[in-house]
């Protein structure tokens, strides 16, 4: 974590990947995140993967360094406070309906200035999550090599939504604070997901050449990548981006009069031409696969990094986990005191400042710690309402 938005209040109302992102991001650069769920948690509090004992390690990681308020949202005087601690604050991160109680128009009434991140599934209002809005914008049918669709388990567009809306609300707030004017920015995963299909050229490829792309299996597209396997058995994947690393790849495997050889034949030379690589795969690889079978993975792997060659062996996410240089010695990483008790490497701010002290991963908060501080700080609540509304049943507190 970062003290960089020291000063900065928001509150979330908001479940599953892309809105608790955003917020998760906001914290982990310093910003009070006050995030307000239904007391007992939300739809989330439980999702999988989860402990023994059934605490959610998903939710446990996607909401940590941040405040927790608990109310129930399916009474008016709950949805009440969820609309005052809003308008107290100023910031507004969910991914609630545009239309009903948490409508920007209702909130804004009564404090002009405020700005909202809505997240949501199709810019219609429509419901869509990350992995139907990927089949939607097409990408499991270029995944794999079979017939079928394949889905990727990374919710990438959920991902990139979240970070996207921590740009937009910083953004927003930048142009409040030259003009005093709040707003409300609606961010659909589906207009996430099809701009980057734009941004990435695969919109004008379909449009300009009236097809799909093959389906490559491991095969980089355009480039000169694919998995290979070694003569121990490991499976790595080797990926050339640049001229330089293109020779020294055929050198470290002695390939200089073989590809030679096929530059004559074809007419070509793959020297200082990323496409042409792509284009002669089929010529290519039968030598690469030759080659790189003939050796041990250790070898090789020594050979490529002094020559500068991207390359990857296949592992597991417990051999990852186990791995040194991403875990054990890497900065982002620490110990907090998970609510749910296990006890786990803990990751705070992905980046990393030179010259601001990095400060320690926080934990996760329970549902309705902070309940009774916010209430009183925000609303400026005495403690005997406070006491009346946790009895009654409007506002929960940490069991």
């Amino acid at each position: 974590m970062y003290p960089l938005l020291t000063g900065l209040s928001v509150i979330e109302a908001s479940s599953f990947v892309a809105s608790p992102t955003c917020g998760l991001y906001l914290a982990q650069m310093g910003a009070e995140v006050i995030r307000v769920d239904q007391i007992g948690g939300g739809p989330d509090f439980h999702r999988w993967p989860v402990t023994a004992e059934g605490n959610s390690l998903y939710w446990e990681n996607l909401n940590r360094a941040k405040r927790s308020v608990a109310l129930d949202l399916a009474r008016p005087e709950g949805r009440e406070l969820l609309q005052a601690l809003v308008r107290a604050t100023g910031q507004f991160v969910t991914n609630f309906p545009a239309h009903g109680f948490l409508a920007h128009e209702t909130l804004a009434n009564g404090r002009a200035d405020l700005i909202t991140v809505r997240v949501m599934g199709w810019a219609d209002g429509s419901p869509a999550l990350d992995y139907t809005v990927n089949n939607a914008v097409g990408y499991p049918m270029l995944t794999g090599s079979g017939p079928d669709p394949v889905n990727h388990v990374l919710p990438a567009w959920d991902l990139l939504t979240g970070a996207y809306a921590a740009f937009a609300l910083m953004a927003a707030l930048r142009r409040r604070d030259a003009t005093g004017l709040g707003g409300e920015v609606r961010l659909p995963l589906s207009d996430v997901a099809i701009g980057t299909v734009a941004n990435l050229g695969s919109l004008a490829e379909v449009v300009t050449t009236g097809a799909d792309r093959p389906r490559l299996g491991n095969t980089v597209f355009g480039l000169f990548g694919r998995d290979f396997v070694t003569r121990d058995h490991v499976r790595t994947m080797i990926v050339v981006v640049t001229h330089r690393q293109w020779g020294n790849l055929v050198s470290a495997l002695g390939l200089g009069e073989a590809i030679a050889g096929i530059e004559r034949a074809r007419g070509v030379s793959f020297a200082a031409d990323d496409g042409l690589r792509y284009t002669h795969r089929d010529a290519l690889f039968p030598l690469f696969e030759a080659a790189i079978g003939a050796r041990d993975h250790a070898d090789l792997a020594a050979a490529f990094d002094a020559g500068g060659i991207v390359h990857s062996a296949y592992r597991a996410m417990h051999q990852a986990v186990a791995d040194p240089a991403l875990v054990a010695e890497n900065p982002i990483f620490g110990a907090a005191p998970n609510p749910s008790g296990a006890v786990y490497p803990a990751a705070g701010a992905f980046a990393t400042i030179p010259g601001i002290e990095r400060q320690p991963p926080a934990p996760a908060p329970r549902n309705g710690q902070h309940s009774e501080a916010v209430l009183a700080e925000r609303l400026g609540l005495g403690s005997g309402a406070i006491a009346r509304l946790i009895d009654t049943g409007i506002v929960g507190t940490q069991p």
